[in-house]
């Protein structure tokens, strides 16, 4: 009686195609935070990540879209590790200080984390030279953070913690940009303290005008 061999499972090329964008994820990553944006290529990418460089030019048309993917990658894992998803807002506990403190001192560690640091800085740097890069990261990343920060607000107003006449917009670059200052410029240490400030100050000026 004849044995019957068991036959071997095909390759999984989609398995296959996750674990090569993972490595040059990690890889560009890396390679941007160790060496800066400037030296930073596509076949040194390559190279890190055990690929070939047509392999990452097949997925990305220059190394700046390959950063900003793997940024984006990360900030979604980052942010599923502490438990939400692509939809999270802004927590609503009832106490807006408190909430935007929260949100604010988590921004201050992620900013001044080194895995989130070097990559934030080239692609902000690059941004200004690169017109197409700036917009899609803008897009992207930055402009859904900012209307977490806006529906928040908004529901302030709504409950008359805010004062009505004010464009939330305006409100949330209160709170924000004083911190990405801070950081962009490195004038002086960014901390939890410094966040509580902003959001006390900022709260200060926003209330309702009796």
């Amino acid at each position: 009686m004849s044995e019957t061999r068991p036959t071997k499972a095909a390759p999984d090329a989609s398995r296959r195609s996750e674990r090569s964008r993972r490595a040059i994820f990690d890889a560009a990553l890396a390679l941007v935070s160790e060496t800066g944006y400037a030296k930073t290529t596509i076949e040194g990418i390559a190279a890190r990540a055990g690929v070939g460089k047509q392999t990452i030019y097949r997925w990305w048309p220059s190394k700046a879209a390959v950063l900003l993917d793997a940024f984006l990658d990360l900030a979604a894992r980052a942010n599923e590790a502490l438990g939400g998803d692509a939809d999270s807002e802004i927590p609503d506990t009832g106490d807006l200080a408190a909430d935007l403190k929260y949100v604010l001192r988590a921004t201050v560690d992620e900013m001044t984390d080194p895995a989130f640091d070097g990559p934030t800085r080239a692609l902000a740097a690059e941004g200004i030279v690169d017109p197409e890069l700036g917009a899609r990261f803008t897009e992207a990343l930055l402009e859904p953070q900012l209307q977490y920060y806006v529906r928040r607000i908004e529901a302030a107003q709504a409950k008359g913690g805010i004062d009505p006449g004010v464009d939330p917009r305006v409100a949330v670059e209160l709170l924000v940009g004083p911190l990405h200052h801070r950081w962009i410029h490195r004038t002086l240490p960014l901390t939890h303290a410094y966040a509580d400030t902003l959001v006390d100050l900022a709260l200060r000026g926003l209330a309702p005008r009796s």
